[in-house]
């Protein structure tokens, strides 16, 4: 895919003003895994913050987990994503949780649990530093994903919606992939020559994401105008006919 920087930087923008994502005097933690979603979220973002009509602060926080250390997950080297944040000329940090330490007598590790840990840490962080918004790299497919898990496993309508006030912290969560696909996503990190220094997770592999991305896929049979008017109908909710 040519172009696929600009390709990635427009879409962030329809959705950064589609969304209403950034106010006067927001102060924005970017969420950094070290793989290709989150990078270029913040690449972009770095970039955007020298032109955009409205001034922002942002930073970054990488969350270090145990599960390498449990056999759970590949170690990851965060040593690339400080050299990118202070390249970008992103101020950075990096904390340890115990995800699987926090376990308790009986339960077993998955992939709720560690986002829940995970997403609880960077909140309090991003609170006791007086950030007022979360940036996350979930981009469309994940979005679809987490809608159909949601409807063929709770029986609810519902996903990660591109903007998500919390009710128990100050803190707002700012999806700026939210229009992005990620083959999108994919090419722009290629085109960067970014290395993916996310860690690979035993649960990740086989999980019910990659099975609802499978689903997806053959339902959609890979076209991204039908993802784009699924996206689309979440928008579109006609209320009065559902039961």
């Amino acid at each position: 895919m040519k172009n696929a920087k600009t390709t990635l930087s427009k879409l962030v923008e329809i959705a950064l003003r589609r969304y209403e994502m950034i106010a006067p005097g927001d102060k924005i933690l970017i969420a950094v895994s070290g793989g290709k979603d989150s990078s270029c979220m913040a690449w972009d973002l770095a970039s955007k913050r020298a032109w955009w009509d409205t001034p922002f602060e942002i930073a970054a926080c990488h969350v270090a987990t145990d599960l390498a250390e449990e056999g759970y997950a590949n170690p990851v080297d965060d040593s690339w994503i400080s050299a990118r944040m202070a390249e970008w000329g992103i101020p950075y940090e990096r904390i340890d949780v115990p995800v699987a330490n926090r376990l308790k007598p009986g339960e077993t590790m998955n992939c709720y649990w560690c986002a829940t840990q995970r997403r609880t840490e960077l909140m309090k962080y991003a609170q006791e530093r007086g950030f007022n918004k979360l940036a996350l790299g979930h981009h469309l497919d994940d979005i679809l994903e987490t809608l159909f898990m949601n409807m063929m496993k709770k029986g609810e309508f519902a996903t990660m919606p591109p903007v998500m006030p919390y009710k128990k912290y100050p803190l707002t969560v700012i999806r700026p992939l939210a229009l992005c696909e990620e083959r999108q996503i994919i090419a722009c990190a290629e085109e960067l020559d970014f290395r993916s220094s996310t860690c690979t997770c035993s649960f990740n592999l086989n999980g019910e994401r990659n099975k609802t991305k499978r689903l997806i896929d053959r339902i959609t049979g890979g076209s991204s105008h039908v993802k784009r008017t699924i996206f689309a109908s979440m928008s579109r909710v006609r209320t009065d006919y559902l039961a």
